[in-house]
């Protein structure tokens, strides 16, 4: 009868302690899924990162192209909208600088901020104000970027330099006679 009684109070304390070790299973679990979440959504935020980077030097191509390319006798200027990059209206046929308006990747929306001088687009950025997890080690032409507070800062502007200030008396390249404007057009 001892026997008896010692084997019931034994496997009512086991399962208790197998109870415990589930529950403690099951938060382990619970970390570890926090933890994967985590590191997945930094993996995609690193890809929009990269993705905004090569969208905003195909933007910067395009404006350079705009820029560069002239009809003989023509002046050098930048494009008045998006539009004139997909087919220049300076050309009686089409002309090509861009092939689409990108979708904004930190955004989700085919929406972009512009830089403009008299009127022009010399520029355009991202409409996010969410922090880059980026802010060193940009590759070539995008060194102006590190330390951005924004996904705004990051400006793609043709040439690349041309929005930054002058550093120990440099000449500053903007015309100071026309204001740059910040504008955010869909």
């Amino acid at each position: 009868m001892l026997t008896m009684s010692c084997r019931l109070v034994s496997l009512k304390y086991q399962s208790g302690f197998t109870y415990l070790w589930v529950l403690l299973l099951v938060a382990f679990m619970g970390v570890a899924l926090t933890l994967a979440v985590e590191v997945d959504q930094t993996i995609s935020q690193r890809d929009r990162e990269k993705s905004l980077l090569a969208i905003g030097r195909q933007f910067q191509r395009a404006i350079g192209s705009y820029y560069e390319s002239q009809h003989p006798g023509g002046k050098k200027e930048y494009p008045a909208s998006l539009d004139d990059l997909l087919q220049d209206p300076r050309y009686p046929g089409i002309k090509r600088h861009l092939r689409e308006i990108f979708v904004d990747p930190i955004t989700g929306k085919a929406e972009w901020g512009f830089k403009r001088i008299a009127g022009r687009i010399v520029a355009v950025y991202s409409l996010s104000e969410k922090t880059p997890i980026k802010q060193a080690n940009f590759e070539v032409g995008f060194e102006y970027l590190q330390g951005a507070k924004k996904y705004n800062d990051w400006i793609f502007a043709y040439p690349s330099d041309l929005l930054l200030k002058p550093s120990d008396g440099d000449d500053f390249k903007q015309d100071l006679s026309s204001p740059i404007l910040n504008e955010a057009i869909p």
